[in-house]
């Protein structure tokens, strides 16, 4: 299923982690999430992670909520930055861009990635 099509909003984040315990090789960015549709819960995974911006707000008493979540068309700033730094050494990795943006704290996270996976817990 495309990124997109996920219904976000209102879902909670229950935790974040981020694996690295294989740098280079395996960096994996994971979220446990509680859908707000009653779906249960699942693993959010992004795999093959190349970069990560977490904008996070602290000190708030409620559940982190999703306001919205997408992936990103390829001519956004962070992935066209990512490139350039790069200075075309990447440009066969074909990379995606996603982005959280949370209801409760007003925090954002994007993460540019190869893939992502859903699984149910």
């Amino acid at each position: 299923m495309n990124f997109n099509e996920y219904h976000w909003h209102d879902s909670i984040i229950e935790n974040i982690q981020i694996d690295r315990s294989n740098p280079g090789k395996e960096d994996t960015i994971k979220f446990e999430i509680e859908w707000s549709e009653s779906h249960g819960k699942s693993v959010l995974s992004f795999e093959e992670v190349y970069w990560a911006m977490f904008n996070l707000n602290f000190g708030i008493i409620a559940s982190e909520t999703i306001l919205d979540a997408c992936q990103l068309d390829d001519n956004n700033e962070d992935l066209v930055n990512f490139y350039s730094n790069w200075k075309g050494l990447m440009n066969s990795v074909p990379l995606k861009t996603f982005h959280i943006n949370l209801n409760s704290t007003g925090s954002l996270i994007n993460i540019i990635a190869r893939r992502f996976t859903i699984d149910k817990t």
